[in-house]
C-alpha cells in the first residue's frame, strides 16, 4: 500500500522516531505497550501502522519498521541475519549459512540456518520471503561465535572453525560431506590450534572421526598435520560413525583407523559431482 510521511499521526511519528533514536528497527508488542501506557491504545496504533505500511509483523508479538527508503510501494526487507537474531535468542547463524558467509563455499543456501539453545515451536518458518531453520543444540555445543555488524545492528555467527565442526556434526545442514570436504581445502584460512580446542570442548566422537578421515583421505597439507591428527585420535570414541549420515547409501567399506562407515562414493570427496 502506498504511503508517505504525512500519513503518520503525531503519536505514531513519535513512537517510530523514538525507536529510531535508540537504533532499533525491530520491536515487540511490549515496547508498544510501554510507550503508549495502554494495551488497547497500543494495539490500535500497531494496526494503523501496519495498515499504512510502516511496520510489518515478523511473528506474534514482534514487528519490523519499514524505512523511508522502501519507497511508496514499501518494497524492502531487512537483512535476514538481523531478523533471525530477533526471532530466537540466543542465536548464531550457522551451518551452510556460515559456511557461505566465510567463503568456504560458493553455494548459496536457500535457507538461513540459525543455531540456538532455545527450542522453537516451529523449527522452520518463512518471514518476509526468507526461509529460516532453527537448530537447537545443547549448551555444550553453543560456542565459538563472532559478532558481526551491519550498520549499527549486529548478529552472532559461528566462527570459521566452529562452522566446520558444526557442519561435520550435521552434514545434512551443510550440503553434505562433499561440501564440507571442499571447505576443508581452505587450509590457509583455518586456525588449527583453535580447531583442536573446539574439538575437545565439543565432545563429539562422530565429528572427530569424520574430520580425521577426511583430512587423510583428501591428503590435506597444513603445518603440524601429524601432530594434530595424533591429538584428534585421542578423542576417538568406540563404535562406528557414518561418514555422511544424511546419505541413504549403505557403507561400502569401513575405515578402521578412524572408525568410519564410508557410505559415499569417495570420488565425491575429490571434487566430483554429488
Amino acid at each position: 500500500m502506498a504511503t508517505n510521511v504525512t500519513s503518520l499521526s503525531s503519536d505514531e511519528s513519535v513512537f517510530l522516531t523514538t525507536l529510531a533514536g535508540q537504533g532499533r528497527t525491530i520491536f515487540t508488542v511490549e515496547d508498544a505497550y510501554a510507550h503508549w501506557g495502554d494495551e488497547n491504545r497500543a494495539r490500535v496504533h500497531l494496526h494503523e501502522l501496519a495498515t499504512k505500511g510502516w511496520i510489518e509483523r515478523l511473528e506474534r508479538g514482534k514487528y519490523i519498521i519499514i524505512p523511508l527508503e522502501a519507497g511508496p510501494e514499501r518494497e524492502w526487507s531487512e537483512n535476514p541475519f538481523i531478523i533471525a537474531s530477533q526471532l530466537v535468542q540466543p542465536a548464531a547463524m550457522a551451518y551452510w549459512t556460515a559456511l557461505h558467509h566465510w567463503q568456504f563455499t560458493e553455494q548459496v543456501p536457500r535457507i538461513t540456518y540459525v543455531q540456538t539453545t532455545t527450542r522453537k515451536f516451529q523449527s522452520r518458518k518463512t518471514v518476509l520471503g526468507t526461509a529460516y531453520q532453527f537448530v537447537t543444540v545443547t549448551e555444550q555445543k553453543f560456542f565459538g561465535h563472532k559478532r558481526e555488524f551491519i550498520g549499527h545492528q549486529s548478529y552472532g555467527i559461528t566462527d570459521p572453525e566452529k562452522t566446520l565442526l558444526d557442519c561435520l556434526d550435521r552434514p545434512d545442514l551443510a550440503g553434505g560431506i562433499p561440501e564440507v570436504a571442499k571447505a576443508l581445502r581452505e587450509t590457509d584460512r583455518i586456525r588449527w590450534a583453535e580447531l583442536d580446542d573446539y574439538i575437545a570442548r565439543m565432545g563429539s566422537g562422530a565429528v572427530v572421526k569424520r574430520l580425521g578421515f577426511l583430512v587423510e583421505r583428501i591428503d590435506l597439507p597444513f603445518p603440524g598435520r601429524e601432530e594434530h591428527l595424533a591429538r584428534w585420535r585421542e578423542h576417538l570414541t568406540s563404535g562406528l560413525a557414518k561418514l555422511d549420515p544424511s546419505s541413504p547409501r549403505e557403507a561400502h567399506r569401513i575405515d578402521t583407523r578412524w572408525r568410519v562407515r564410508v557410505n559415499l562414493d569417495e570420488d565425491m570427496l575429490n571434487g566430483g559431482e554429488v
